[in-house]
């Protein structure tokens, strides 16, 4: 959304400056949530390139739902293939950007290639929000959808990443907040403003660095 692009950037802006790249330190995909773009990133990236990571993260589009999640994770894919030159790396996926990154890693061989998997909000088990929303990639993230229920049931292969789920109890997008929640995931709760938490606050960043140490 437009208000979170602003306010991530203003945010970035008076954080501290990229350090050079470590290319001992693996770089980070970071993927956007629906409505959203890779500005909304900005003030997780610049905490990552203040660490010394390499930061890449794609706009994927259209991002209104109107696409299906298989084709933005076909996105995902040739982004990564064309611009992540360093293996293995990390991914991050916050809101519906979790759950593209998860087709990627799943259904595209992307579990291959990723060190650290991490999600932020993401809507694992579906929200109700999803029902507000008639386009295919949105009803894909309602509950008990079957695009759910066919990457739920092999989940299991996301424990070769480490992979962290990171949620919070006052998210009012992903509903329950507990959908975030996965049995094969090292899940992390945390309080903050909401569905924002992870991307624009300096305690929910701080978290996300360390979930990928």
């Amino acid at each position: 959304m437009k208000i979170v692009a602003w306010l991530s950037g203003i945010l970035a802006s008076m954080d501290p400056s990229a350090a050079p790249v470590d290319y001992n330190k693996p770089p980070v995909v970071i993927v956007h949530g629906i409505e959203g773009s890779s500005r909304d990133m900005a003030r997780l990236a610049r905490a990552l390139q203040a660490n010394g990571r390499e930061v890449f993260a794609p706009s994927l589009t259209p991002n209104d739902g109107s696409a299906t999640l298989e084709e933005l994770s076909a996105q995902l894919q040739s982004y990564i293939e064309a611009n992540v030159k360093h293996k293995p790396f990390d991914l991050i996926g916050y809101s519906m950007g979790g759950i593209v990154s998860r087709h990627y890693l799943q259904r595209r061989d992307g579990i291959k290639q990723v060190r650290r998997f991490v999600t932020l909000c993401s809507p694992h088990h579906g929200t109700i929000m999803a029902k507000l929303n008639p386009k295919p990639g949105a009803k894909q993230m309602r509950r008990g959808s079957a695009f759910l229920q066919d990457l739920n049931a092999d989940a299991a292969s996301l424990r070769k990443t480490g992979f962290t789920s990171i949620w919070t109890p006052t998210d009012l997008i992903i509903l329950p907040a507990r959908s975030s929640e996965m049995p094969e995931a090292r899940n992390i709760r945390k309080w903050g403003l909401g569905h924002i938490t992870f991307i624009l606050e300096k305690h929910g960043i701080r978290t996300v660095l360390k979930a990928l140490e």
